[in-house]
């Protein structure tokens, strides 16, 4: 799929379990609910999921009629128990390091409520060119189209589809719900196994060339 890039080069990354690991401060949130609503919420296995809006793992635990109260309230929760238990994904840093070094953008299309991940990013450090939220799967093409991404980075396969529906570079990574297998099914165009592999993947996509293959010592299926 797709070309050469083109200059300005610019890199789109999702955030939840490809930026950063949620799962902590998510697990954290998810408990308090729980407590305070007197609903069970198996908070173990809503981690194992991560990546679809908020409101479609609620319904797994909620009533229709009672999730947007839920969402309300556990956003409310999420500024206080969240933010500082969320670390950077190994790499991270680096990544948008790279996307900068090769004097391209470096943006953040996530399905999280947007000021949620502001607050992620800023706890962390990390300051992307633009960062637009509340967008999932394919509906993530829109931002990814308008900012002129020439590749994204998840690690779900509906971050597949959204690459892939905006026209750019699916990168893959294996470090949240889907491994390698789903999401070479869903179409990525290279799967590699964490963020600390981007670096030198980028450097060879851009000598190279888009069809340029994963990095030797990159994880053919990466669990």
């Amino acid at each position: 799929m797709g070309g050469m890039a083109t200059h300005p080069l610019t890199v789109g990354f999702d955030l939840d379990m490809t930026l950063i690991d949620s799962r902590p401060g998510i697990k954290a949130v998810y408990d308090r609910l729980s407590e305070e609503t007197g609903t069970y919420i198996d908070s173990e296995l809503a981690i194992t999921r991560l990546g679809p809006p908020l409101e479609q793992e609620l319904a797994y635990w909620f009533p229709a009629a009672g999730i947007p109260a839920a969402v309300h309230r556990y956003r409310e929760m999420y500024v206080d128990h969240a933010i500082v238990p969320t670390p950077a994904m190994p790499g991270a840093v680096e990544a948008i390091a790279a996307v900068r070094a090769a004097g391209g953008r470096a943006i953040v299309v996530t399905a999280k409520h947007q000021p949620s991940a502001q607050l992620h990013l800023d706890h962390l450090g990390i300051r992307p060119d633009a960062l637009i939220g509340w967008l999932w799967a394919e509906a993530k093409a829109e931002a990814l189209r308008e900012h002129g991404a020439s590749v994204y980075v998840g690690d779900h396969v509906g971050d597949v589809r959204g690459a892939r529906t905006a026209g750019a570079f699916s990168v893959a990574v294996a470090t949240g719900p889907c491994d390698g297998a789903q999401l070479r099914a869903e179409g990525a165009d290279v799967v590699l196994d964490d963020l600390t592999r981007f670096p030198r993947w980028l450097e060879g996509w851009l000598t190279e060339g888009a069809a340029a293959s994963e990095p030797e010592d990159a994880a053919e299926d990466a669990a």
